[in-house]
């Protein structure tokens, strides 16, 4: 089979890409391919035992005590969580029908699971995106150093419940004005809760030439707002089936007289 290679790379103004987001199980994996989405995104974790797994949270509950998945073996994690999901299965369900949106939730190796990813999907297809500026800065060295042309993300909008109230505070600055976090960590997507886009990111991301990723857009208004051709580059969605009706809608707004 054939693996197709769609155009990951934004132009001037195009129709802004879709990833479905938190495919987490089979069930989620099956529908969001079912759909004309443009990347399916699912988190990855590690286990103890090294297993890489799809799952969002870094903790499990067990018997009522929340337990690192750290110090679990992918055994352990499944007798847990019956639906369970690896990361090799993921991808080779992936493997020439969509690019994948990989969010990396653990740090450390990172670069040896994208390039498991790289291999089975091909770098075109896919992109990394992570919440540590470490993660990034070694997932684009090992890029760099393979001679491959891979988009890598700092996701900027990270929870800060639970913070002293001075790192909520730094947090939010350093997302606020990102500009030395991108740098150091060598980021080439910007990728911005919603919020944050509106509140200066998108210019941002603009006024250096990078791709933007906004996640996570549900409601309506917000669907109609950055799906707008141009507005970015690729958003995340837990509605897929309803935003890719307003893309349709919004961008059939652009079209000229008389052209189909």
């Amino acid at each position: 089979m054939t693996r197709p290679v769609w155009p990951v790379r934004p132009g001037p103004v195009q129709q802004v890409q879709l990833s479905a987001h938190r495919c987490l199980t089979r069930a989620a994996v099956e529908r969001a391919l079912a759909l004309d989405v443009d990347f399916v995104e699912f988190d990855v974790e590690r286990c103890g035992d090294g297993t890489l797994v799809v799952f969002h949270d870094s903790v499990v509950e067990v018997e009522g005590e929340e337990v690192e998945l750290a110090s679990m073996t992918v055994d352990e994690l499944r007798s847990v969580v019956p639906d369970l999901l690896l990361y090799d299965e993921v991808l080779d369900a992936l493997a020439g029908n969509r690019r994948a949106h990989l969010d990396l939730k653990f740090v450390g190796n990172c670069a040896e699971a994208t390039a498991r990813a790289v291999e089975r999907l091909g770098a075109e297809n896919l992109v990394v995106t992570t919440l540590d500026d470490d993660a990034v800065r070694e997932v684009r060295d090992w890029a760099e150093a393979q001679g491959i042309d891979l988009l890598v993300g700092l996701s900027l909008g990270r929870k800060v419940t639970g913070f002293p109230v001075w790192r909520q505070l730094r947090v939010r600055a350093s997302e606020v004005w990102p500009h030395l976090r991108y740098r150091q960590s060598r980021a080439n997507v910007v990728v911005a809760h919603h919020w944050l886009a509106r509140a200066g990111l998108a210019g941002f991301a603009r006024r250096r030439g990078m791709p933007l990723l906004v996640w996570t857009i549900d409601t309506p208004r917000s669907l109609e707002h950055w799906l707008r051709p141009g507005r970015a580059w690729l958003v995340t969605t837990n509605r897929p089936e309803e935003a890719l009706g307003v893309r349709e809608r919004v961008g059939s707004r652009r079209r000229p007289a008389g052209r189909a």
